[in-house]
């Protein structure tokens, strides 16, 4: 390395133009650029030789400088164990920890956001710091759509459509701005935060349609998931054999991975009366972590997921023909919109033809929810915590089974409930439940209960 004794000279002269001041922020990718010129000198006036080494140091140097991984199986393995633990964590916790909606969202925004910052501040991908920013924004992206739902009582019809608009926008104002929406380009602070705007979006975009399908509608989370499979295959299948753009299949998997690591974090952490395994929010979210861990580590020491080849392919792809890929866009859009649309309106309208359109009100509709508590606080009054647990799993499991219908006949009455049942479900499962607190939240539960059910 003699020969390169004097670089921090070469580069730090008045004359170096911008990309070059850019490169010397990354030591190994000056280092590498100075070769390629050294490199060139020899190559001379050879034009096709000439045209080759160009485009073989544009693709490298910017794989060099990209800040996000490329596109592996390992990538979509981590997504979704990270998209699980966003669902685990917040509610381990919200319920067990029992620190409330409001202030776990709070510590996990300020948690993102300093995560964030060191990304921001990083000058190239590090797996470490790249996939901890990821878990967190996992988890405030959900808890937003959660504060919305359960704290301000927005509908998830509302927060599906808002999002949706919101992802569209940042994306369209992405590609207007830097004409390629490809995340293998990712090394100027704009494209940086265009790409955690639209990653924080899917997150809670995310959220609000599992929600709407799985609890709302009364999928349940498996059949969620299974569907949410179904549609990621028929997607890659598009890619592979029908020339589906690249970067537009990767968005669109990258979105319905949310559903699907939530759908399976509820399947392993809700217990075996909620038709899961019974594993536990906080079992579930160390085997997560720890799976994570594991494979954060095998790529900061493989470097697997740094490899420039298949990142030029799908460069290339993306901006091969422009028009190509709009008219593809809207067929996806119309193909989502419709099936989207259509399976809402078919189910909203099953969910009626079971008897909730003939109900104006919950009046005689909740007596099982008003035995249950009663059971809960008798059993707490007796300080038998575990007898208290085991009827808020019931409880829980009972409410979300008849969500759907009852939703469907008074919706602003079952979001004031759901705000009590998710308080008691909070209290009595916390890792030390305090038994004043349990009564009391119990008989303001109750009270509301049986107001509704007159």
């Amino acid at each position: 390395m003699e020969q390169y004794s004097h670089n921090q000279e070469v580069l730090t002269q008045p004359s170096m133009s911008p990309g070059m001041r850019m490169l010397s922020k990354v030591p190994q990718v000056a280092i590498f650029f100075l070769e390629r010129m050294k490199y060139n000198k020899v190559v001379g006036n050879h034009f096709k030789e000439r045209k080759l080494f160009m485009q073989e140091n544009q693709n490298i140097m910017i794989i060099l400088l990209n800040k996000v991984p490329q596109v592996t199986i390992f990538f979509w393995i981590i997504k979704i164990l990270c998209t699980t633990v966003g669902e685990t964590f917040a509610d381990f916790i919200n319920f067990n920890i029992g620190l409330g909606l409001t202030l776990t969202t709070i510590i996990m925004g300020v948690s993102f956001f300093i995560a964030l910052f060191f990304q921001l501040k990083s000058n190239k991908y590090v797996p470490a710091i790249y996939w901890a920013t990821i878990v967190l924004i996992s988890v405030f992206g959900t808890l937003v759509t959660d504060n919305l739902t359960d704290n301000m009582s927005v509908p998830l019809e509302v927060s599906t459509a808002v999002f949706s608009v919101l992802l569209g926008l940042t994306l369209l104002f992405w590609y207007l701005s830097e004409k390629t929406l490809s995340i293998h380009s990712i090394f100027t602070k704009k494209r940086e935060i265009f790409y955690w705007l639209t990653i924080l979006f899917t997150f809670a975009l995310g959220t609000a349609v599992g929600d709407l399908y799985s609890e709302q509608l009364g999928f349940g989370y498996l059949n969620t998931g299974i569907g949410v499979v179904m549609i990621i295959a028929l997607v890659f299948l598009a890619y592979k054999f029908l020339k589906l753009d690249g970067v537009l299949a990767f968005w669109i998997a990258y979105i319905l991975t949310r559903p699907l690591g939530a759908s399976l974090g509820d399947y392993l952490s809700q217990s075996k009366v909620n038709g899961g395994l019974g594993l536990g929010t906080t079992v579930t979210s160390v085997i997560f972590l720890i799976a994570i861990l594991v494979i954060i580590v095998f790529l900061a020491v493989s470097k697997i997921d740094t490899n420039a080849k298949s990142d030029i392919a799908e460069t290339k792809q993306s901006n091969a023909n422009k028009k190509h890929v709009l008219t593809q866009t809207i067929v996806v859009l119309v193909i989502f919109l419709v099936v989207g649309i259509g399976g809402y309106n078919w189910r909203s309208n099953y969910i009626a033809s079971q008897g909730a359109a003939d109900q104006a009100t919950l009046g005689g509709q909740l007596n099982d929810f008003v035995k249950i508590e009663n059971e809960m606080l008798n059993a707490v009054n007796k300080t038998d915590i575990a007898t208290a647990k085991k009827g808020a799993d019931n409880l829980e499991h009972q409410w979300d089974t008849q969500e759907p219908k009852l939703r469907k006949i008074d919706s602003t009455t079952w979001t004031k409930i759901d705000g009590t049942i998710d308080s008691v479900l909070a209290t009595v499962r916390s890792s030390k439940p305090d038994v004043n607190r349990s009564k009391t939240v119990l008989t303001n539960s109750l009270i509301v209960l049986k107001d509704a059910n007159k």
